[in-house]
């Protein structure tokens, strides 16, 4: 009894073969990048290592805050010009970004955003503010009531240490202008980090600190 035999395939085997292969290295490609979360940024400048943080918060001055009375926001003059027909927040808008385009106003006409604090992406720049890290009213009650408005200003538009970051509105206005002892980001992973960058701004502009600011940043960067 004689039975008919399919002849062999090579060249279908290796064809289903390659696909095989391409859609498992599909699938480590898409783990690798959930692993290892959103693209890299040009965030604001590093700030310095917990342990370099610890002793600048141990040189702050502890005190009270002061009072808010004659506080405004427009003593900080802010989103100042930063040269190239673009201002302070078109600039953090292009550097926290990714795929950023811009129009010949410097505004962005595309590009999408990675909030740190809360882990939210956004593509339109309507949705992201600009977070002052030591918020303006924070400031004031900080010593910066006693600056001249030309200092806020300079303040209000440091681009030189962590000061601004790009973020949802959601997280920003949520914020609102507490401090550590009162607000943390969303995301616990970046305590660390935003406890680095808080004392970097204070202990730079020579801010104080109350009791339990210093308590809550001093309890995060030991954890550090």
């Amino acid at each position: 009894m004689s039975s008919t035999r399919i002849p062999f395939a090579p060249a279908a085997f290796n064809a289903r073969r390659h696909v095989a292969v391409i859609a498992v290295l599909v699938g480590l490609l898409t783990f690798a990048n959930l692993l290892a979360g959103p693209p890299a940024h040009a965030y604001p400048p590093d700030p310095p290592s917990a342990s370099t943080a610890r002793s600048y918060l141990s040189a702050l001055t502890v005190s009270s805050e002061g009072s808010m009375s004659g506080y405004d926001r427009d003593r900080f003059p802010h989103w100042s010009s930063q040269g190239n027909n673009c201002n302070t927040r078109e600039v953090v808008l292009e550097r926290d970004g990714s795929d950023v385009v811009t129009g010949g106003d410097c505004y962005p006409t595309s590009g999408s955003w990675y909030s740190v604090y809360d882990g939210v992406w956004s593509y339109a720049p309507s949705d992201i503010d600009i977070d002052h890290v030591v918020p303006l009213a924070e400031a004031w009650r900080s010593g910066a009531s006693g600056w001249s408005d030309s200092t806020r200003e300079s303040f209000a538009n440091d681009l030189s240490i962590s000061q601004l970051i790009a973020v949802t509105d959601n997280s920003n206005q949520s914020k609102s202008d507490r401090d550590p002892a009162e607000w943390l980001p969303p995301r616990s992973s970046y305590h660390c980090m935003y406890a680095r960058m808080w004392v970097w701004v204070k202990y730079d502009w020579n801010l104080t600190v109350d009791s339990a600011e210093k308590s809550a940043l001093s309890s995060i960067l030991n954890g550090c």
